[in-house]
Formats: C-alpha cells, structure tokens, sequence
C-alpha cells in the first residue's frame, strides 16, 4: 500500500521525518514523561537517543514498512509537534501517535488520524485501520472514537509500557473498516 507522501488538515502537515527533526522532537517531548507514560519507549536521556529514532524512522519509510509521519503545524514546516506511525500490513494500516503535551486537547491528533485513515481507506486494498491504546489511556480512547473507530474488544497481556511496569498490560483494540 503506498501512503501519500505528505497530508494536510486544515491545521497540520503530516510529512516524511528529517534529520533536523531529532532536536526539536527531544525538546518537545521525547524527554517528558508525561508524553511517554502510555508509550512503548522510555523518555529519551540524551538527544542521541532521538537522532537514532529519527534515523530509523527514515529507513522505515524507505523500506515501504510504515510511514512515521512527522507532526507540523501548517505554518511551521520545521517544528514537530508529534508524530503518527502507519504500519503497513497486507490490507490493514496499524497507528501509533504521539503529541507534544502543549498541544494536548485542542483535536490536533484527531484531525491527523484522520487524514492517515481516509487516506489508508481510500486505497483499495486496505479494508481496515487499527490502533491499540492501553485500557486507562483515557484520552486516546476518546480520541479514537472521535475518529470513527470503533471498539471491537480487549487485549489481554498485550504491550509493555516500561514507564508504567516490566509486565505486559492490557489494551483496547479500536478500528475503522470499509
């Protein structure tokens, strides 16, 4: 499946990650561990940590496995603010997302989720975008359904969130199909 390149909303740009970006993402909430309590990752120590992520991100989105899009209001190109990850599946897109906590509650990650999710859904040969969120992340779960996903179930024993324990935890399993 081959995402745009580039998506806008009527606030953000969604674009390929750059070099430049590790630096802002580390200032911006790489290193808050507020940000990074629900995340997979621990907050990043030094900006190395960042440039390595930013690196990996480049490879994902060359090798045609994910497109980590980088979050950017429309009148800033330059400065992240979060970034949304769309793993690519067979005919299904998989999200991940995360957003600089000054910007929490002003719907900026809604409006990227659904950019990725009606562009993935236009494709035709993707029927489905899925996202997880652990069971007490709140505001993700709202922020899903506001999006149109639907709740199909829980996930017991699912992901690790180092930040909040070394044992698995359950998760939420939302989707938008067509």
């Amino acid at each position: 499946m081959l995402l745009p390149e580039r998506l806008q909303t009527l606030r953000l740009t969604l674009r390929k990650p750059r070099k430049a970006d590790a630096m802002h993402i580390f200032d911006a909430y790489a290193q808050d561990i507020e940000v990074a309590q629900y995340m997979v990752w621990r907050p990043h120590q030094f900006v190395g940590e960042t440039n390595d992520f930013i690196l990996y991100c480049i490879q994902e989105w060359a090798s045609g496995r994910s497109r980590p899009y980088v979050l950017v209001h429309t009148e800033n190109d330059d400065i992240p603010i979060g970034m949304l990850e769309a793993r690519i599946f067979s005919n299904t897109i998989d999200l991940g997302y995360v957003l600089q906590r000054s910007s929490w509650g002003a719907g900026l990650m809604s409006e990227a989720i659904d950019a990725v999710s009606n562009a993935a859904l236009a494709l035709p040969e993707c029927f489905r975008v899925q996202a997880t969120c652990d069971t007490e992340n709140h505001a993700s779960a709202r922020t899903l359904q506001k999006c149109g996903f639907a709740r199909e179930g829980q996930l017991e024993r699912h992901t690790i969130l180092p930040n909040l324990g070394a044992e698995p935890r359950p998760s939420l399993m939302y989707a938008r199909c067509r």
